[in-house]
């Protein structure tokens, strides 16, 4: 069922560009990575219970994660599989 609705509603690169600006992209980028970064601090706050430690690690993850991703997507950039 999920198959079937992805491919019902499959988009090519122009019209997904056509359809969304990069700003918005950006935008919910970072807003996800907000999102993220104060999940890894309310964990590390349960477990540590210490708020100075889960900001310190939270703060950590947020610098780590985005370099891990900008690395993470140039691999994939350079892998053919999956592509026509």
């Amino acid at each position: 069922m999920i198959v079937e609705q992805v491919l019902e509603n499959k988009t090519n690169f122009k019209a997904d560009k056509d359809s969304e600006k990069s700003i918005r992209s950006v935008v919910k980028s970072i807003s996800w990575r907000v999102i993220g970064t104060i999940d890894t601090i309310l964990i590390s706050w349960i477990i540590t219970g210490q708020v100075k430690t889960a900001f310190s690690i939270g703060a950590i993850e947020l610098i780590t994660k985005m370099l891990l991703y900008f690395f993470h997507e140039r691999v994939w950039n350079s892998i053919k599989w999956g592509r026509k």
